[in-house]
């Protein structure tokens, strides 16, 4: 009887604490910051050493303090901004300038412009810094390859053959880079080193992949994917799909906490979907998140734990930004 009553406590003490351990992972709206500007917006990037938010608009970059979590400066005078890349060893960002077919180099400290470097590419897209290599690369969506820029020097040293349309790319740190490739719905893997693409996975039933993350522990990547409304886990190893977890439309962004293993999948739908790393191969949504159309591209800042999506209020039926709209919306743990 005894130990009856001893399992009967155990398993109520379980159940009161399973929606305590649901709520704490649990998103909400922490606050809205504006910021200055008009027209569109594409990445969100965060510097971890220097705790500042890079938010892509237009022709500038806004620059968040996020200790303050408001708006300290802006990055001026380019056509058409990308992403954002940081190479904290140089104490310099790295900017894609897809209209002028270049990337731009700054301070991160001063946020002035000390280089605008021409590549020989069409359609500078994502960024990236590999610290593997201390090379910055750029993924250019118009010439189906990347661009390989030295941050000391300021120049182009390299350019790498990707064999279809890339996406966000994701360094591991330890010479390899894993870049979707949009219009091939599939994962390439490029070592960084010799700048080639030494093996190529296919994301079936991914279709049309964007946003990418790795679960470096794990060996896991996470490719999201437009057409099938899906995030395709993918071992890194093998390039085996081992899990395919439904997601909401007009997906652009992923980010992996190795800390919470919670995946974020930011979606133009108006909505992030949050899934729950199990183990390596079990993931499970565990939160749509409601946040606003076209928010679709996110940073998250693996030491609070909070998120960051870019969005703008558009005009009605259009994808024109209407002017003085431009918000970053900041979600935390409840």
């Amino acid at each position: 009887m005894k130990k009856k009553i001893i399992l009967s406590v155990i398993c109520l003490l379980s159940i009161g604490l399973i929606p305590g351990i649901l709520h704490a992972q649990t998103y909400v709206l922490d606050k809205k910051i504006p910021l200055t500007g008009d027209g569109g917006y594409d990445y969100v990037s965060i510097d971890h050493v220097n705790h500042r938010l890079y938010a892509s608009h237009g022709t500038s970059v806004n620059v968040v303090d996020l200790e303050t979590e408001k708006q300290v400066g802006i990055i001026e005078g380019m056509k058409g901004v990308h992403g954002i890349a940081i190479a904290n060893k140089w104490n310099r960002g790295f900017i894609s300038d897809g209209r002028a077919d270049a990337v731009v180099a700054f301070d991160l400290k001063t946020l002035k412009i000390i280089a605008t470097i021409p590549v020989d590419a069409k359609g500078p897209d994502a960024i990236i810094y590999d610290p593997y290599t201390d090379r910055i690369f750029s993924f250019n969506g118009e010439s189906n390859n990347s661009s390989v820029i030295n941050p000391e020097t300021l120049k182009q040293v390299g350019t790498v053959a990707l064999g279809g349309g890339p996406e966000f790319a994701a360094a591991d740190g330890k010479g390899k880079i894993y870049n979707n490739l949009e219009d091939k719905n599939s994962l390439n893997v490029i070592d960084s080193k010799t700048l080639k693409v030494v093996k190529n996975y296919s994301l079936s039933p991914c279709g049309g992949p964007t946003g990418i993350a790795l679960d470096e522990k794990n060996q896991r990547a996470f490719s999201v994917c437009r057409e099938n409304k899906g995030m395709s886990v993918v071992d890194i190893n093998t390039g085996n799909v081992v899990a395919t977890v439904p997601i909401g439309a007009g997906v652009d962004a992923v980010a992996y906490d190795p800390e919470t293993h919670l995946v974020f999948c930011s979606n133009g739908d108006a909505t992030t979907t949050i899934i729950k790393q199990e183990s390596a191969d079990k993931y499970s949504v565990i939160q749509t998140l409601q946040t606003q159309t076209r928010a679709k591209t996110l940073a998250l800042d693996t030491k609070t734990h909070k998120i960051y999506l870019s969005v703008a209020q558009m005009e009605p039926g259009t994808r024109k930004a209407l002017p003085n709209t431009f918000t970053i919306l900041v979600y935390k743990q409840q």
